[in-house]
């Protein structure tokens, strides 16, 4: 019978070894589910909210301008009140019933396969030709009788073929600069206009919807009409586009959802625009809110047109440079246009 083997006195006095377990790393498992549901949620959001944007058929029929490199929208924001409830016309002051829709904004974004991105803002009381009508008009007559006309009325100013058809109303925009947790804006002297339903102080403040709505509307209270208020519209646009677009929006899942869907009942595009041409679109907003981008209006060489046949004075274009602008785009030429 053998013997037993004496102990190595070096483990004699050592306490039985556990056996090894199975470890479940659950931090690690935690951390990736919700790294998981971010992304979804990342994904999810936006195609519910595309999914809720109202298609309509803008554009015109018939011969246009030939298609040219980028992608060229057009930026309406409507005056149409008819989807809003009598106590969102209160909020908003927009008053009742207005009969047709009327342009408070015309602006084209112009986005290059390179180069930056170009907003333009189109005074709607720029002096035009409207197929279909005779003599000069208000391009703001033109929206009147729906997109496809006034589409067709600055493809043939502007030589410049429309891609796409962006629309926003009064009740989705105030309902985004909501949304984002208002937009500060930095105000050079006191602003009061009693039909914008403004009185604001001079120098920098948080805006919320109502507020930034009559600012953006205001023609009286700079005293420099149609051209005050495009600057105005512009920055605007900027600034929304730059806090949308924060961290602090993609990090915060409830101001996320907010800013993806709030304003979309409000939001009309061209039923030919896919997801991938809103995506285009929302990253051409983020451009010319940051120095990637060039803000400026038409250039103008008469604010003070006058129409005749008592249909009032216009804005006339200085048709040399504004037909060099536009060629720029038209040639995907963006490099060379600077901010005014």
């Amino acid at each position: 019978m053998s013997q037993p083997q004496p102990i190595d006195p070096r483990y004699a006095n050592r306490p039985p070894q556990a056996r090894p377990k199975k470890r479940r790393n659950w931090f690690l498992r935690t951390v990736g589910l919700i790294v998981l549901l971010f992304i979804l949620m990342l994904v999810a959001v936006p195609l519910y909210a595309w999914s809720r944007i109202d298609k309509i058929d803008a554009m015109p029929t018939g011969d246009r301008p030939a298609e040219t490199p980028g992608t060229t929208y057009l930026m309406v924001g409507s005056d149409a009140r008819e989807d809003l409830t009598r106590a969102e016309r209160a909020r908003l002051h927009t008053g009742g019933d207005a009969g047709p829709a009327r342009t408070d904004s015309i602006m084209l974004m112009h986005v290059p396969d390179s180069g930056p991105t170009v907003l333009i803002s189109i005074p709607r009381d720029s002096a035009v030709d409207i197929p279909g009508v005779k003599g000069k008009q208000k391009i703001n007559a033109a929206f009147n009788k729906g997109p496809a006309l006034l589409i067709e009325t600055i493809e043939n100013v502007t030589g410049l073929r429309i891609d796409h058809y962006v629309e926003v109303g009064f009740g989705g925009f105030a309902s985004v600069i909501d949304s984002v947790g208002g937009v500060n804006m930095c105000l050079p002297k006191a602003m009061k206009d009693k039909d914008a339903h403004i009185d604001l102080p001079a120098g920098c403040q948080e805006l919320n919807g109502v507020t930034a709505l009559g600012y953006v509307r205001s023609r009286h209270a700079d005293g420099n009409n149609d051209f005050g208020r495009v600057e105005r519209q512009r920055a605007m646009v900027g600034a929304v586009a730059k806090k949308a677009s924060s961290p602090s929006t993609f990090l915060n899942p409830i101001r996320y959802y907010n800013v993806a869907t709030k304003g979309v009942d409000a939001l009309t595009v061209d039923k030919d625009m896919g997801l991938f041409d809103f995506i285009r679109f929302a990253r051409g907003m983020r451009a010319v809110s940051g120095s990637g981008g060039v803000t400026l209006t038409v250039p103008v060489s008469d604010d003070n047109y006058q129409l005749g046949s008592g249909r009032g004075v216009a804005v006339k274009w200085d048709t040399t440079k504004a037909k060099a602008l536009f060629n720029a785009l038209k040639s995907d030429n963006t490099s060379g246009l600077k901010s005014s």
